[in-house]
């Protein structure tokens, strides 16, 4: 009797770890991380990566949820090994006032909310980042141009910027705008329109509207940096990819400042692929299926 007890245990316990077994191999990875060449990397070497830098460019899909908690805990994990200054493609320059007041406790939220041009996807999205930014004191910088502006470029060119008003001007990088289409990213924007017209606007100018906001991005985060601090700046991820945009107007205006890029991808199999090389510092690899927040 004693051994068919021992002998039933034996199997219960093989039956057990056949289970476990069977649920380690179904296990569902979140996402990955890889060095520019395809190496994995894991959260904490990506973080001690960002933390060498001036200047990290966050790339995101603005309505993926699991990029949106990742950089929370970037922004987390950072502050712990630097100082930071935050900020955001989806806070226009002229807002800055507002969030400033809104970060500093002279202003609700209610208030900030109503009156500050939110994108849809503020409460689920960013407002944990400007609330973790107002909770341990650091600046969030909004960086990005009026969308006004970028507007009018679409669709009257570069060269119209010249005619507004000083007040106007300063919320706008400093005029001229340097602009090449040779900067990563613009030649494959204006293919993907085909080369004719999108929304009524020339092709060439849209591009054009584009590099108004990558020259703004740039120009507001090199204005407000801080000595041995690290930039983390979250823009959508072509305004970043393959070192363009953002980028390319950093690197042009200060060649010595450090950039870490962080280039993301959305795929069935968040497995490394070979086209992926050198289109970021840091390569984020999502689900396809994860959550959309709007």
């Amino acid at each position: 009797m004693k051994f068919r007890f021992s002998f039933l245990a034996i199997c219960i316990a093989i039956m057990c770890l056949s289970a476990k077994s069977k649920v380690a191999a179904q296990a569902l990875p979140a996402y990955a991380m890889y060095n520019s060449e395809g190496a994995p990397i894991d959260f904490g070497r990506a973080v001690d990566l960002m933390a060498e830098s001036d200047v990290v460019l966050f790339g995101e899909f603005h309505d993926n949820a699991l990029v949106h908690w990742l950089q929370l805990r970037t922004a987390k994990a950072l502050s712990e090994k630097k100082s930071l200054v935050m900020g955001g493609e989806m806070f226009e320059s002229d807002n800055q006032l507002l969030l400033d007041e809104y970060l500093s406790g002279l202003m609700t939220g209610k208030v900030f909310e109503d009156q500050a041009r939110l994108w849809p996807n503020y409460k689920t999205d960013y407002k944990p980042l400007v609330n973790f930014a107002a909770e341990n004191g650091i600046p969030f910088i909004a960086t990005n141009v009026p969308r006004r502006y970028a507007s009018l470029v679409a669709r009257e060119g570069l060269d119209t910027l010249e005619t507004l008003g000083a007040a106007s001007k300063v919320l706008m990088p400093e005029l001229p705008i340097a602009f090449s289409m040779e900067t990563p990213g613009y030649e494959e924007m204006i293919e993907m329109m085909g080369g004719g017209h999108r929304m009524g606007f020339k092709a060439e100018n849209f591009v054009r509207a584009q590099a108004l906001k990558d020259a703004a991005m740039a120009e507001n985060i090199l204005r407000n940096r801080q000595p041995e601090s690290v930039f983390l700046h979250f823009n959508g991820d072509f305004h970043s990819a393959d070192y363009g945009g953002i980028y390319w107007y950093l690197t042009n205006t200060n060649p010595e400042i450090k950039v870490t890029t962080i280039k993301i991808f959305s795929e069935e199999n968040i497995n490394f692929q070979d086209d992926w090389v050198d289109s970021g510092d840091i390569i984020l690899t999502v689900p396809a299926d994860f959550t959309s927040t709007h």
